[in-house]
């Protein structure tokens, strides 16, 4: 079975559990708890991901890890049954998946945009409108400073890039300029 297929199955379960218990976001939180600390400990995700580190100590160490990171019961229980699937490798992805599930649950659109300069709040405001007119969604933006763009914008929402700088409007006008 593929990575994605394993990620995907996991978040699925995840979001679902969460929707009948009303937990999605909690849920969501947590898992992104879990995450940071995988990210910033390595040693520790390496012991826990390890094949030769007996199973006790596996689990020993993760209930000491959510009592740390004071995760609800059903957290605890799925951090458990990753551990106990071989799956806590996967766990960035399923993190992933499980915000794209519950994104669209919730019928949210998560859209960043890239400028070349800090952008006013009163102009993130507008471009988050703008998109929410378009997609009659609620979207949640974050902003991301690329002096490569030189100017203007280029926002990237649901796998699309809507591209309006003047790095790529200057690259337009060099190819038009060489084909003659």
């Amino acid at each position: 079975m593929s990575v994605s297929a394993i990620s995907k199955r996991y978040a699925r379960a995840l979001v679902g559990i969460g929707a009948e218990q009303q937990t999605v976001e909690l849920y969501g939180e947590e898992l992104g708890k879990v995450k940071a600390a995988f990210s910033a400990e390595k040693v520790l995700r390496l012991l826990l991901e390890s094949p030769t580190f007996p199973m006790e100590k596996k689990s020993a160490i993760l209930g000491d890890l959510s009592g740390y990171l004071q995760l609800s019961d059903g957290m605890k229980d799925f951090l458990g049954l990753l551990l106990e699937k071989d799956r806590l490798q996967y766990l960035t992805q399923i993190d992933n998946d499980f915000r794209k599930l519950a994104d669209e649950m919730s019928g949210v659109l998560r859209a960043t945009v890239h400028s070349a300069t800090e952008l006013a709040k009163g102009q993130l405001d507008a471009i988050r409108q703008g998109l929410e007119k378009q997609t009659g969604k609620k979207v949640e933006l974050t902003f991301d400073l690329k002096p490569e763009l030189i100017g203007g914008i280029q926002v990237e929402i649901g796998g699309k890039l809507f591209d309006g700088s003047l790095t790529t409007q200057l690259q337009r006008i060099e190819d038009t300029l060489k084909k003659g």
